[in-house]
């Protein structure tokens, strides 16, 4: 990104981004972009030759991304290092997301800490061949508040690209949070001289997210990182009718009461042949045409759908691969069909 590309949004005299100015002169007063672009980074960096030759040990970078908080992005993150994982890659993960810190969770590695070598941070380790870095592993308290404006954060992102010993790799996923900000802007000019494969956009269905998933594909255009393509995650909700709760409803007062026992008794005796039957229902509105019709107006990929599995989020609460075992029949084999257009080279391990 040089001083000359301005955003489309800037005022009318905007010195450029990466202008020594940018954010602070009087022509920025009022603009949008007025404290992303004051708080970025400005002008050569020395440390982008160190970050270079850590990268250099780094074959493919990937950045998860949505516009949207809370739409299964640090889920997809989790589960893609997995899938990597086992497809005998070696995989480091890093976590961006400095507010809201959760693959430490995701990843079961909750209480871990972060080691120092001679050859810098020393990620922490799921498997011999899955690597992790986050904040999470820094703050003496989980429920610790990471209160810390724009310049913290990009110091933190440059130390961990700068300063984590990943050694050879074949894939680093970026998991970053939220919105076209700080982070990503930091993220971008870090990686973008070493190389970025491209970057992944979460999705939910609704136009509430689309919207700000829109402004995600057209930050990603704007800096130059390829959009590998968007998932559409929480699809609708799907699960075997054996698992779902059945409720009578009292109209007039609004309790329920737990009917499942007797329902699923009824279908034992009457109908068994139904209790393998899956049960979908449209959790979010799509009549605007979800994330694939959005992606054919905007010229990306669309990379598949992943139906709300209650089955993988609790993979994701006890920090397990959805692909370990056969409980996440429904999203297992969407998220392994996604994975394997971003990687089409290679075949996951049945």
């Amino acid at each position: 990104m040089e001083n000359g590309d301005i955003p489309e949004n800037a005022n009318e005299d905007c010195p450029g981004p990466q202008s020594e100015t940018a954010g602070k002169s009087d022509s920025c007063a009022g603009c949008p972009n007025q404290e992303a672009c004051a708080t970025a980074p400005k002008g050569p960096d020395p440390d982008l030759v160190a970050i270079a030759e850590r990268m250099s040990t780094v074959k493919h970078k990937i950045l998860v991304l949505s516009g949207k908080g809370g739409v299964g992005k640090s889920t997809f993150s989790a589960q893609l290092s997995f899938a990597l994982a086992g497809m005998d890659h070696q995989v480091g993960l890093m976590d961006i997301d400095i507010c809201g810190p959760s693959i430490p969770k995701m990843l079961g590695l909750e209480g871990q800490e972060i080691h120092q070598s001679n050859l810098g941070w020393s990620p922490v380790y799921v498997e011999d061949n899955l690597g992790v870095m986050s904040i999470g592993f820094m703050l003496p308290n989980s429920d610790d508040a990471v209160i810390w404006r724009g310049p913290r954060k990009n110091g933190l992102i440059k130390q961990f690209l700068k300063d984590v010993y990943w050694g050879e790799i074949d894939y680093l996923v970026v998991d970053a949070p939220p919105g076209t900000s700080d982070e990503h802007i930091s993220i971008v000019q870090y990686l973008l001289p070493t190389g970025i494969d491209g970057a992944i956009i979460v999705t939910t269905p609704q136009e509430v997210s689309l919207i700000d998933v829109r402004k995600e594909v057209s930050f990603c255009k704007k800096v130059g990182v390829p959009v590998l393509g968007v998932v559409e995650n929480m699809s609708g909700l799907s699960q075997p009718l054996k698992d779902v709760k059945f409720m009578k409803l009292a109209t007039e007062t609004g309790s329920s009461i737990n009917v499942t026992e007797d329902v699923i008794s009824c279908l034992r005796e009457n109908a068994p042949e139904l209790l393998d039957i899956v049960a979908c229902s449209e959790v979010f509105d799509s009549s605007g045409g979800g994330a694939e019709r959005m992606c054919r107006e905007m010229g990306v990929p669309f990379l598949g759908k992943v139906p709300l599995d209650p089955q993988l989020c609790k993979a994701a609460e006890q920090g397990k691969s959805c692909f370990e075992d056969n409980k996440c029949l429904i999203s297992a084999p969407a998220l392994k069909s996604i994975i394997q257009k971003v990687v089409p080279s290679t075949v996951m391990t049945e």
